[in-house]
């Protein structure tokens, strides 16, 4: 973790369990938050798994016009021009090898687990998989059937997302990683949610490539996120901070926990760290009567 500096030259967001809970409504909070901090010259970008199309419209709402990071860091897009119905242009994407990726596919079916592909802005799953109705309404027209998902594998993939039932994800993540050690990043994103990715894609080397690209020290950086895939990017930075709701090794990792996702804990940190200049030097404190620790 790089020495703390200040003032916070970029702020990186997951979405999902930090931004916004189950609604998906950012609160005025957060939106007051942001706004103040693009005023003030601070880069702002979202850092999420989501493919950019999904997180597209994050983005507007807050007023973004930095790059989405997608897919774990896998691909990454400018916003497009607001004038614009299309995607922004790509600024980078590294996918899987197909040969990985194949192997990837059989391990994930040998251990009863559903495996689907991100590619680029599409969503492709195998006929069938018994969630087709719920992937149409998430991604409508960048779904993508086909008849023999391991067939599939044999042409390129961004991601792989591998579902499971109740925590079954989490009890192969540290299997998966000594198999594919090397030749993919095993990640999860949610308990059920195993996703796969190129060697030495993460979260954490995408806030990496923003930080250069903004000519901006990784000490005068700040990063909030909730889960295992967000681990990286927090350690990679000056100012860290976990969600209260983060497993135990994120939480380790962060140099600051945030209050709930419900009372705008990424709000009140972008507000005490960012706009107000708390210093992680300084300790404990309270934000709003909820203690916020220093790891």
């Amino acid at each position: 973790m790089p020495e703390p500096a200040l003032p916070i030259r970029l702020i990186a967001l997951d979405i999902d369990g930090t931004l916004v809970d189950d609604d998906l409504v950012i609160g005025e909070r957060t939106l007051a938050a942001v706004a103040e901090a693009i005023r003030r010259g601070i880069a702002v970008s979202l850092v999420t798994g989501r493919m950019a199309t999904s997180a597209v419209p994050f983005a507007e709402t807050l007023g973004l016009t930095g790059p989405i990071v997608s897919q774990q860091g896998a691909l990454v897009r400018a916003m497009a021009p607001s004038s614009s119905r299309g995607v922004g242009r790509l600024l980078y994407h590294r996918p899987l090898k197909p040969d990985v990726t194949v192997e990837i596919v059989r391990w994930c079916l040998d251990r009863g687990l559903t495996p689907h592909f991100n590619y680029l802005e599409l969503m492709i799953v195998g006929a069938n998989e018994s969630r087709l109705d719920e992937y149409r309404l998430f991604v409508g027209d960048r779904l993508r059937v086909v008849s023999d998902i391991v067939a599939r594998a044999h042409r390129p993939v961004t991601k792989v997302v591998a579902i499971g039932e109740g925590h079954h994800s989490l009890d192969v993540l540290g299997e998966g990683r000594a198999r594919f050690a090397g030749r993919a990043e095993v990640t999860l994103s949610h308990p059920r949610f195993l996703e796969f990715l190129a060697p030495n894609v993460s979260k954490g080397m995408a806030v990496r490539w923003l930080a250069r690209r903004a000519r901006v020290p990784l000490g005068q950086c700040l990063a909030i996120g909730d889960q295992y895939n967000d681990l990286e990017m927090i350690s990679e930075v000056g100012h860290g901070v976990a969600m209260p709701s983060a497993p135990a090794a994120v939480l380790a990792a962060a140099r600051f926990v945030a209050p709930p996702v419900g009372d705008e804990g990424a709000a009140q940190m972008i507000e005490r760290i960012a706009l107000e200049g708390w210093h992680s030097a300084d300790g404990p404190r309270n934000v709003q009567g909820v203690k916020v620790e220093r790891r």
